[in-house]
């Protein structure tokens, strides 16, 4: 392949993008926000591109939408036209670049009642992220050297997902490899916030974040290794949980550093709201995953009572990045109402923090790039800026990673120990620095990546703060943590992203996915 075969394969590809939506559903030029409007969340409401019930229909959560099509309220075809619809809207506004399917003339035909875990589902929407394998269809994670390559199968999920009613119906962008913290590549360009579309929609899943919080799906799927759920949730101000390695299959998904194991990547769901999380987690567990997926743990989903006070260790900073001040004044407040409720708040030290983030980059690299480079080279794509470490890795070698294994298993230890003398029933911490962040700005993935390598589970919520000019001023007279720390602040902008809503993570022990949804519920009614 010549140099510029690469882009051709992309013009290609977008192209064909275009042509997958009916012509019924291009929005007419003069109908289209101009470049200007930065926030186009409110454009279904105020375009009169919709009708009233497909705006009720988009705007319902997963519970809702069971409900109205099990009792027959809502058909199934019209709950996934108006998806459908608003999918397709979503990517003429810029935001999510995805796939549709072959939409309503092949699925029609699944949309009929399906007896599963979730009772009696007509059209239930889930959103297929592109690293999620279908079989006919090509996953190609950010390179044009995938574009036209169908896959042979389905991924574990997929499969489980389809047995148990879900309908897959698109698939949404990813950046390069999925090593990206915001949602860009080669094939399909920049996925924008359908808040502010000066600003990035986190990655990897940034695609699925846009499009669940431009209400285009009541509910989707993510994979997570360094956090790439809940940086685009975090961004898109929606719901995600990581779960510990091999609580949800992950098998015969498609990877850009395939074999890379020392960190595993997780599949996990993302939606507007707490419940639709649950739901898709207690659906998947209890259809026995691990039946099929031979890394899946045979854990039913289980029934958590909590105790009244939890106690919450506070992750004021992580020693090398300070939050920006929207992030700051959210975490305080929360603190401060978790307190008020009667739960017991102490600080908690970032003790291992720095090490952690230096053994996750160093996991990330080991192949000397090797991966990246091959995928690369077969359609001379040039390696993105965003990426430009792993053009400059080196080989780590089989000794040094063994090494690096055994420094992981002691880092995980103490912090276990550390917690248990404590007595914690989770940490509360920044899902990143920023609440948003204008593109090619996104610094510091470490707040989620260390909860990667001690493989915890985490959830990321909104928080009920949002970005406020006048009081989120920069900080003044602080000495910086780091040289990244002074990047950080320097770069942050209240002007540039007022109003828009924060994030925080709440992270329980391994394996505890069930007690961490109940913790996020238990702090959103302090809230």
């Amino acid at each position: 392949m010549t140099k510029t075969q690469w882009q051709a394969i992309s013009a290609a590809k977008q192209k064909a993008l275009l042509a997958s939506i009916p012509p019924e559903w291009l929005i007419h030029a003069d109908m289209l926000p101009p470049d200007s409007q930065l926030d186009v969340s409110a454009w279904p409401e105020t375009s009169g591109w919709f009708t009233k019930a497909e705006l009720e229909i988009t705007s319902s959560p997963a519970a809702v939408i069971l409900e109205k099509t099990a009792s027959g309220s809502w058909t199934a075809e019209s709950v996934a036209r108006a998806f459908c619809k608003r999918a397709a809207a979503a990517h003429q506004l810029r935001l999510c670049f995805l796939k549709l399917s072959r939409l309503l003339r092949h699925l029609i035909p699944i949309l009929q009642p399906l007896e599963s875990p979730w009772g009696r589902c007509t059209a239930f929407l889930y959103l297929s992220r592109i690293t999620s394998t279908s079989l006919a269809k090509d996953s190609t994670l950010g390179f044009t050297a995938w574009v036209g390559q169908p896959a042979t199968h389905n991924s574990i999920l997929i499969d489980l997902l389809k047995a148990v009613g879900a309908v897959l119906y698109v698939k949404t962008n990813v950046p390069t490899a999925m090593m990206i913290a915001e949602t860009v590549n080669n094939v399909f360009g920049r996925t924008t916030n359908p808040f502010n579309r000066l600003t990035s929609s986190g990655g990897s899943s940034g695609g699925e974040s846009a499009l669940i919080a431009f209400r285009g799906s009541p509910l989707g799927v993510g994979t997570d290794i360094g956090g790439s759920l809940r940086i685009p949730a975090a961004l898109t101000g929606i719901f995600t949980l990581k779960p510990s390695f091999g609580r949800f299959p992950n098998f015969k998904t498609k990877s850009g550093l395939a074999g890379q194991e020392s960190v595993t990547s997780v599949n996990g769901p993302m939606a507007r709201d707490l419940h639709s999380i649950s739901l898709w987690a207690e659906a998947v567990v209890s259809s026995q995953p691990w039946i099929t997926d031979p890394k899946c743990l045979p854990i039913p989903w289980r029934q958590i009572e909590l105790k009244r006070s939890l106690k919450i260790g506070i992750l004021w900073n992580d020693g090398m990045v300070r939050p920006t001040p929207p992030v700051r004044r959210a975490l305080k407040e929360t603190a401060e109402k978790l307190r008020l409720a009667g739960h017991e708040v102490v600080d908690w030290e970032p003790l291992g923090h720095a090490q952690a983030a230096d053994i996750l980059d160093r996991f990330f690299l080991s192949d000397g790039g090797k991966s990246v480079e091959k995928l690369l080279a077969m359609s001379d794509e040039p390696i993105r800026p965003e990426m430009e470490r792993y053009g400059r890795a080196v080989d780590y070698g089989v000794y040094n990673l063994w090494q690096l294994h055994q420094e992981r298993n002691t880092l995980q230890k103490d912090y276990l120990d550390r917690w248990n003398a404590l007595g914690l029933d989770a940490i509360l911490a920044p899902t990143a620095p920023f609440a948003a962040i204008e593109h090619s700005k996104f610094r510091h993935v470490a707040y989620t990546g260390v909860f990667n390598i001690l493989d915890y589970s985490c959830i990321s919520f909104p928080c009920n703060v949002a970005v406020d000019q006048a009081v989120d001023v920069p900080a003044v007279g602080e000495t910086p943590l780091s040289k990244e720390d002074a990047l950080v602040q320097s770069e942050y902008n209240p002007g540039v992203i007022h109003g828009m809503s924060v994030s925080l993570q709440l992270v329980g022990r391994r394996l505890e996915e069930e007690k961490v949804v109940k913790m996020c519920d238990a702090i959103l009614q302090a809230l």
